[in-house]
């Protein structure tokens, strides 16, 4: 019986493939063009258009060996804020969640949501809004009602000190279409981020 790749493994296959792509070792020689408008595909480059496609295609083909063989896109992530550590587990940006890993990713909301309330303690809270542009002012039991309806939560910080942004994200739907508006309402995400009194979130 053939061993099934791991999640690990496909995550390094992938990297594999996308620096031979970069490197041009692999180009989709079918693509001439971008196909968006003439006017526009006379200014793109066709090997980037190759490149580019080449990995796309790859990446499709990686994504329906998970869904076959059910091979998790979840990957763990460690993140240290305020001198506090978090484990937890998001879905690799190259891979696709399996319906486990969904369940999975909401099991650990929680757990992720408290952390973020823990390092945050004390710190301005903004809601992102207009893709991250502007910024609206909001207090903690509103942060608790959108991680209500939502699926999954992730954190990533920025700066240090007094300069110090933390993100939490919390989102629904399939976290690889969450961050782009046009699946919404199927799939979406809040940006709500933490920073020291009287400080401003950068935009984004």
């Amino acid at each position: 019986m053939t061993a099934v790749y791991t999640t690990e493994e496909l995550v390094q296959i992938l990297a594999d493939e996308q620096r031979a792509c970069v490197n041009g070792q692999r180009l989709n020689l079918a693509v001439a063009k971008a196909g968006i408008n003439p006017l526009i595909d006379q200014f793109l480059n066709t090997e980037g258009l190759q490149k580019f496609t080449a990995y796309a295609e790859f990446r499709a083909t990686i994504h329906q060996y998970q869904r076959e063989h059910q091979v998790s896109g979840v990957v763990w992530r460690q993140v240290t804020i305020r001198g506090q550590t978090l484990h937890y587990p998001i879905v690799h940006d190259q891979l696709i969640a399996l319906p486990d890993d969904i369940t999975l990713l909401r099991q650990a909301k929680p757990q992720v949501v408290a952390f973020w309330q823990q390092v945050t303690e004390g710190m301005d809270l903004y809601l992102a809004v207009n893709a991250g542009r502007e910024h609206r002012p909001l207090v903690m039991a509103e942060v608790a009602g959108i991680a209500d309806r939502t699926d999954w939560a992730s954190i990533s910080s920025h700066g240090r000190d007094d300069r110090l942004m933390v993100i939490l994200q919390l989102g629904w739907g399939n976290p690889r279409e969450a961050l782009d508006w046009r699946n919404f309402p199927a799939a979406g995400c809040e940006q709500i981020c933490a920073v020291a009194p009287n400080q401003s979130p950068i935009a984004y």
